[in-house]
């Protein structure tokens, strides 16, 4: 019974559009890899990779700028609270001045003192609860700043890990074909060049992104 012989290795090429994107061939016992990135992918992985370089470092400190800019949030948070509480216990106080005035000619009296001393308290309540409002407030604008910075990074990441997915997929593709024995070229749309996938990612992340530092 005589012996299969074995088929000869033959490479494998997956093109895109006629230009080709992956290939795999053999030299000497040696089988090789490779993938063509167009000059648009490149650009997209480097600037990917180099805005997550220069960010991640100071993913955590506050520049001046953002410093101010906080502050001055902060700053106006605390102002129309305070606006609010004078808007609120002014004219109660008012009122009071003026009931008791024509009722009693003075103010040296228990029913205003203990009209009064209740507003001072109510309004002394009112200005507790507006300090903890305020550090809230403070937590929550460096959280949120924190976060657009964190949402940037993934974002970053995403962009290259979705490269590396793509590559992948087309080394496959080529090393299928490559072992199927056949020498074989697998012509596909222009949206098979993954840039489809890029733009599907930024839009799921763009809703959380709002700026960049």
């Amino acid at each position: 019974m005589g012996k299969s012989s074995k088929p000869a290795y033959s490479s494998g090429v997956v093109t895109v559009n006629g230009q080709e994107k992956a290939s795999q061939y053999k030299n000497g016992n040696t089988v090789y890899s490779n993938y063509n990135m167009s000059d648009a992918e490149k650009n997209i992985y480097d600037y990917a990779q180099n805005s997550f370089l220069e960010n991640l470092p100071k993913i955590n400190v506050f520049s001046e700028d953002t410093q101010k800019n906080m502050q001055n949030q902060l700053n106006s948070y605390t102002q129309k609270g305070l606006e609010t509480i004078n808007d609120i216990y002014t004219p109660m106080l008012d009122d009071l001045k003026t009931d008791i005035a024509s009722r009693f000619g003075n103010f040296d009296n228990s029913i205003f003192m203990n009209n009064l001393n209740d507003i001072e308290s109510n309004r002394a309540d009112a200005m507790n609860s507006l300090t903890q409002d305020i550090l809230a407030k403070q937590d929550e604008l460096i959280n949120n700043e924190l976060s657009r910075r964190y949402n940037y990074l993934d974002f970053l990441n995403g962009v290259q890990n979705q490269t590396n997915s793509n590559i992948l997929s087309y080394l496959q593709q080529a090393a299928s074909n490559s072992n199927s024995g056949n020498s074989y070229n697998n012509s596909q749309s222009s949206s098979g060049s993954g840039l489809g996938d890029y733009a599907r990612l930024a839009a799921s992340i763009a809703s959380t992104l709002f700026s960049r530092w």
